[in-house]
C-alpha cells in the first residue's frame, strides 16, 4: 500500500495547503519560502524548491492540485511512491534552477505549474515508451500548448483568477525539465539492460 503513488499527491496537496493556510495568518511563509532570485542570489538555495509549493490565492492552490491529481491518474501506472517521490523532488529542483539560470529578468515565482508540465511530459514520455499511442498525443498537446504560451501569453481569464501574471517560462522550463528526466531514466534503463546482457 505504501508503494501507491497517489499518496505522494496526498501529501502535496496537505503540505501546499498548509502552507497557504500558514500564509494567510503569517507573510513570513511566503518571505521564507518563495522564489525570490535577490534572496537566492544571498544564498538561500532552498526557495528553488520550496517555491514550488507555494500560491497566489486559494484558485491558484485548487487548479495546481487539480493539476497534480489529473497527471497522476493519467500516468500512476509508470509509477511507485519512492520513484515518483525522487522525481517530484528532481522536477521542483531543476524547475528552480532553469528559471534561475535561463530567465534572470523573472525575479519572484509560486505555484507547482512548472513541476507539472515536468510531470505531465514524462509521463507522456513513458506512454511513448511503452507503446500507447496517447502519448503521441499527449506530448504533441502539451508542447504545442506551451509553444502557443511563448508566443501570445496565458489567458487573461487564468490571469484574473490566480491574480498574478502567469509565469510562462515556467511552463517551458518545466517541459524541458521533463524531458530531460525522461531521457536520463531511458538512457539509465538501456545501460542496464546493455550489462545485464553481457
Amino acid at each position: 500500500m505504501t508503494r501507491n503513488p497517489y499518496w505522494l499527491a496526498l501529501v502535496i496537496s496537505l503540505i501546499c495547503a498548509g502552507l497557504y493556510l500558514a500564509g494567510l495568518t503569517s507573510p513570513t511563509i511566503d518571505n521564507v519560502l518563495a522564489y525570490n532570485r535577490g534572496a537566492i542570489n544571498g544564498g538561500e538555495w532552498w526557495r528553488l524548491v520550496s517555491g514550488n509549493l507555494l500560491h497566489t490565492n486559494q484558485w491558484h492552490l485548487l487548479m495546481n492540485l487539480a493539476g497534480l491529481w489529473v497527471v497522476l491518474f493519467l500516468h500512476h501506472f509508470h509509477y511507485h511512491l519512492k520513484g515518483l517521490s525522487t522525481l517530484f523532488f528532481i522536477l521542483c529542483l531543476f524547475e528552480g534552477i532553469g528559471l534561475y539560470v535561463g530567465y534572470p529578468q523573472l525575479l519572484g515565482y509560486v505555484g507547482l505549474s512548472g513541476m507539472l508540465h515536468g510531470l505531465f511530459v514524462y509521463g507522456a514520455v513513458q506512454d511513448i515508451v511503452h507503446k500507447l499511442r496517447s502519448g503521441y498525443v499527449l506530448l504533441i498537446g502539451v508542447i504545442i500548448k506551451v509553444g502557443y504560451e511563448q508566443l501570445y501569453g496565458a489567458s487573461s481569464d487564468v490571469t484574473a483568477m490566480i491574480g498574478a501574471r502567469v509565469a510562462t517560462e515556467a511552463h517551458l522550463v518545466g517541459l524541458v525539465c521533463g524531458l530531460i528526466c525522461a531521457l536520463a531514466v531511458f538512457i539509465t534503463v538501456k545501460l542496464n539492460r546493455s550489462k545485464v546482457a553481457a
